[in-house]
């Protein structure tokens, strides 16, 4: 049973209730004891049935569901947040201390008009939503981090402080992870993929050569890296490997893992590292691991060099050139020596395309650059930049799309 907004849209629907209003508070808990025993997030129809039999107040049938709306959000969902974090462009939304809440829409923090009145509901929001990402949250530890997901598909990047290690109050910081659903060809018209490197883009997945996109936080990594995999052939599979659930590549033969945090003791966690194994005895054709933060960068590149022609990942670099030491920094995390991972990349990683947020707070592909090994390590050469620079290796992207078509029609 769906809930409709209330007039106004979600902003200015939400922000009236930003707190929860002291006539609804005594309603929640009696709710709240009333679904204890379903021992799972309860279901909106529920929540609607048990406002109902506890309130014996309300008039009329939106009203119903609009107080059902809040008491679910004060239940399951962010709380006065839930609006903010449903936002479209609305990347990510913090608070420190009781106060008003800050959004990025692409453009920096902006203070909203919905508030966080005091420490406790701040605090009990902050413990609530830890535990639904199943962290624990106390004077004992006081800070949290974790992945929370909501049943539409959207999950937020949790990370919370308690006092008295956040001097000013509990500080709660929640990124928005939307699954990437754009075509290549929606990019290309929105401007996300330039003119000029269209062409280069197509053939790179075409020509089955394994590539890395990078950029920084926000910059549109991973909407570009799934509307690349949305051009992979149909009669390929796919195997995608993300700590949260954002590719969803316009593909029909797509298998999606996710990993698992341990919960509260520890206990019951599932690493990228072992879902990047397990992908590889899916029988994939390809591999795609939605962004590479640690030590799997070893078992993706292993998986680029078992076969798996054409996989690709995503990493924070704020560009192409700075990958090198990156990929040194999280092979260290998964054991690979510099000479051992030098010798993995070159032979398997050939292509990194770099994102970019621009000044206006749009993103795009912003360079392309070939991956060579060098008298010191991993090198990357520009092969095309969006600003016409000097691109010393576009002649060593051509030969390597070229060669790379004509291996495969031999």
């Amino acid at each position: 049973m769906s809930m409709p907004e209330a007039d106004g849209g979600a902003l200015s629907a939400h922000s009236a209730h930003s707190a929860l209003p002291s006539d609804l508070t005594g309603l929640v808990d009696r709710v709240r004891d009333r679904l204890a025993g379903l021992g799972v997030e309860p279901e909106p129809d529920e929540v609607v049935r048990a406002v109902r039999a506890e309130s014996g107040v309300l008039h009329g049938h939106l009203d119903l569901l609009r107080t059902a709306r809040v008491v679910r959000e004060h239940l399951a969902g962010a709380g006065p947040l839930e609006a903010l974090l449903a936002s479209p462009g609305v990347t990510d939304v913090v608070v420190d201390g009781p106060g008003p809440a800050l959004v990025d829409r692409g453009r920096g923090l902006e203070e909203t008009s919905v508030v966080v009145p005091s420490e406790a509901e701040l605090r009990a929001l902050a413990v609530r939503l830890a535990g639904r990402a199943g962290q624990r949250l106390d004077d004992a530890r006081p800070w949290a981090d974790g992945v929370v997901r909501s049943r539409d598909g959207i999950s937020w990047r949790l990370h919370a402080v308690l006092p008295p290690v956040s001097v000013d109050g509990t500080c709660l910081s929640l990124r928005v992870s939307r699954p990437a659903q754009a075509t290549f060809d929606h990019l290309v018209s929105s401007g996300t993929v330039p003119a000029e490197s269209e062409a280069l883009l197509r053939d790179l997945v075409a020509a089955r050569v394994g590539y890395l996109v990078v950029g920084g936080t926000g910059s549109g990594k991973t909407t570009l890296l799934a509307a690349l995999l949305g051009l992979i052939p149909h009669g390929e599979r796919l195997l995608c490997v993300e700590d949260s659930p954002e590719l969803r590549p316009a593909h029909p033969h797509v298998v999606r893992l996710v990993v698992r945090h341990g919960n509260v003791e520890g206990a019951g966690e599932v690493t990228m590292s072992e879902l990047v194994r397990q992908a590889l005895r899916m029988r994939p054709d390809r591999i795609a691991v939605g962004e590479v933060r640690g030590g799997e960068v070893a078992d993706l590149l292993a998986a680029l060099n078992t076969g798996h022609d054409g996989s690709a990942g995503t990493v924070h670099a704020n560009s192409p050139t700075e990958l090198p030491a990156r990929l040194e920094a999280l092979g260290a995390l998964g054991g690979l020596e510099r000479t051992a991972l030098s010798a993995q990349v070159a032979a398997s990683l050939r292509v990194v395309v770099g994102m970019r947020r621009r000044p206006d707070g749009s993103r795009g592909v912003d360079s392309i650059g070939v991956v060579r090994r060098g008298t010191d390590g991993i090198e990357v050469d520009p092969a095309w930049r969006a600003d016409g620079g000097v691109t010393p290796g576009r002649a060593a992207l051509a030969a390597l799309l070229r060669d790379r078509v004509a291996e495969q029609t031999r």
